[in-house]
């Protein structure tokens, strides 16, 4: 088991060591994914959008930005589609307030 996990252990200490940056930005949108998830699931039927919103846009901008430092083109575009599809709910659910 642990022999076929040690590529991608490798790939992932590479992949640290060429953009630390990048590495801990990612890392940062992947947790605030599973949180917003997590704390969306818990809330439902009413979960706070008025919170979870901007967070999404966040993670998804910066899963854009690493997909663009990547040069990954389809990345990039879904992560902008997702970020402005949830900033114009966001922005409708204010007005509607």
């Amino acid at each position: 088991m642990i022999d076929s996990l040690k590529p991608t252990i490798i790939w992932i200490k590479e992949d640290y060591a060429s953009y630390p940056l990048r590495f801990t930005l990612e890392l940062l949108a992947w947790t605030m994914s599973i949180g917003c998830t997590i704390w969306m699931g818990y809330t439902l039927p009413n979960p706070p959008f008025i919170y979870l919103y901007p967070l999404f846009v966040f993670q998804c901008t910066i899963f854009a930005w690493a997909a663009w430092t990547r040069g990954s083109t389809g990345m990039i575009a879904n992560y902008a589609l997702i970020a402005s599809i949830d900033l114009i709910a966001y922005i409708r659910m204010i007005n509607n307030f």
